[in-house]
């Protein structure tokens, strides 16, 4: 199953494109397929805002290269679909330098009556419902030349643009670049949106597959990462087998929770169930759990042995040795608490329970790397969750920035599978890395990441053998129910548990 397609260098991309599409006729149909996608991206994602006008103003920032065309062709993508929209054209540099193909796009939007070129003085005057950027794409080295240097300030000044849209980068990258809320990479990732140097100028990432990788790739791959596609959920979007029971689909243990952090825990066993897993048994602080019981009776809940301040008790830790034998994966950390005793349970349970393992929240200490190094192969998988700051907490580097080289060697030292939570989650096994670009701000809230251990904890108990897809699944589901959330109800005025009625239909929507 082809699940991701290759972020390449510029370079990288120039040559593969340069293979691909010879010949006017395969680069217009290209360009054509990418300023569609584009067009009804943006629409997509300006659902997020609320409904998109039917007189809606539309500024396109025109370059002279082919990212130029494919603003073009968005713009009347999206006039097809509201026709009263009025787009005005701004060029960085007099039309008649533009590229052939660029001249036809321009041409074609002009024969619909609603686009003009204007001048930078009225395109400041007046508000836009988007503005799109097309002026400087993957040939671009800084320093920003002039005038596009002024050109590019100007615009990232006006007050008045509501969606601000990137064609594949955004012109001027890493040298006071034009600000994106989301740049479309169209055809081919490009290395330098993934960048967290560049963030405040990418935005939000999206990948528009047109085809490019539909043959497959054999170039150059410096990059050595990849860009998640939506079809690394395919298997979840089958019919079961007919003669399945309740067994066929894993047994997830989870080893969570505490008296003052009760919510997080209840919410990855919610998440795991609704990950398809066939049986779940919650070794929870004995004092809660009647009431978990009666709040998720789908859960086989374990009274088990506590502190006196409500953690989990290192006493116990022979339930989960009694029953061990009938678990397929182990679900570990959120809402655990830190109390030394409780961590010294989780080490000892890591150490002992030879269970495919996903360590989330507080559980990612760096006294429990020493014991998962430790595992054989035998006992499976570890899967581990950290946002930056949990990173940094484990790496004990003096810096949380995301670097893909440190990420892969972090994975490799500890023999682990880390899917580093961020705008863009990165899940690497320390040979593969997969970028998942789905979701957004909408996750920025307490108990997002309890759901995406849920989420992971299920599918390893489903598929214990294979850590890294497990993680790219999760990453995507998530994301992708995040964005679903969004675009139906704004990021603003929902709670994380809202995530949960969006994970059955983001299935069927793809």
């Amino acid at each position: 199953m082809t699940f991701s397609h290759p972020i390449l260098t510029c370079d990288e991309a120039q040559a593969f494109e340069k293979e691909l599409l010879r010949g006017d006729s395969a680069a217009w149909t290209a360009m054509s397929r990418a300023g569609r996608s584009l067009g009804r991206a943006v629409l997509a994602d300006y659902a997020e805002i609320g409904r998109f006008p039917s007189q809606a103003s539309i500024l396109v920032l025109l370059g002279k290269g082919h990212n130029g065309g494919d603003a073009l062709i968005a713009a009347g993508e999206i006039l097809k679909h509201y026709p009263k929209t009025e787009v005005s054209i701004l060029p960085a540099q007099p039309v008649e330098e533009c590229r052939t193909l660029t001249r036809r796009a321009l041409d074609e939007l002009q024969r619909t009556g609603r686009a003009q070129i204007v001048t930078m003085i009225k395109a400041l005057n007046n508000p836009f419902t988007v503005c799109l950027d097309g002026v400087l794409g993957m040939n671009f080295k800084p320093p920003m030349r002039e005038p596009y240097g002024q050109f590019i300030k100007s615009i990232n000044g006006h007050e008045y643009i509501v969606l601000r849209a990137a064609v594949d980068l955004p012109s001027g990258i890493g040298d006071g670049g034009f600000c994106a809320d989301f740049t479309y990479a169209t055809g081919i990732a490009k290395a330098p949106i993934f960048d967290f140097a560049h963030a405040a100028e990418v935005g939000r990432v999206r990948y528009l597959d047109i085809g490019f990788f539909d043959s497959g790739y054999a170039g150059p791959d410096s990059v050595g990462e990849s860009v998640l596609l939506p079809a690394v959920l395919d298997p979840l979007r089958g019919l079961r087998p007919a003669n399945a029971d309740k067994r066929t689909f894993g047994h997830l243990f989870v080893l969570s929770g505490s008296r003052d952090m009760p919510g997080a825990l209840l919410m990855s066993v919610k998440a795991a169930l609704i990950s398809g897993v066939g049986l779940i048994t919650v070794f929870v602080p004995e004092s809660i759990a009647p009431h978990f019981a009666a709040a998720v009776p789908e859960a086989m809940w374990v009274p088990f042995p506590e502190t006196p301040s409500g953690g989990l008790a290192l006493e116990g830790r022979h339930l989960l040795q009694k029953h061990a034998g009938k678990a397929t994966a182990l679900l570990t950390g959120s809402g655990l608490g830190r109390e030394p005793e409780t961590l010294q349970l989780v080490k000892e349970c890591l150490g002992g329970l030879n269970l495919p393992t996903v360590v989330d929240a507080d559980a990612l200490m760096p006294d429990v790397l020493p014991v998962l190094s430790q595992r054989t192969p035998e006992a499976g998988p570890v899967i581990l969750t950290p946002h930056a700051g949990e990173f940094k907490r484990l790496s004990e580097r003096d810096t949380a920035d995301y670097d893909g080289a440190a990420l892969k060697a972090f994975c490799r030292a500890h023999g682990v599978t880390t899917l580093f939570k961020s705008a863009i989650n990165r899940i690497s096994d320390g040979e593969l890395t997969a970028n998942a670009t789905f979701g957004g701000p909408v996750l920025s809230r307490g108990g997002s990441g309890d759901i995406l251990a849920g989420l992971c904890g299920g599918l390893l108990a489903q598929r214990p053998d294979d850590g890294y897809t497990v993680g790219c699944m999760a990453a995507a589901w998530h994301g992708l129910a995040a964005t679903r959330l969004a675009r139906q109800c704004g990021p603003q005025a929902v709670t994380t548990t809202d995530l949960f009625d969006h994970l059955g239909p983001v299935l069927r929507d793809e």
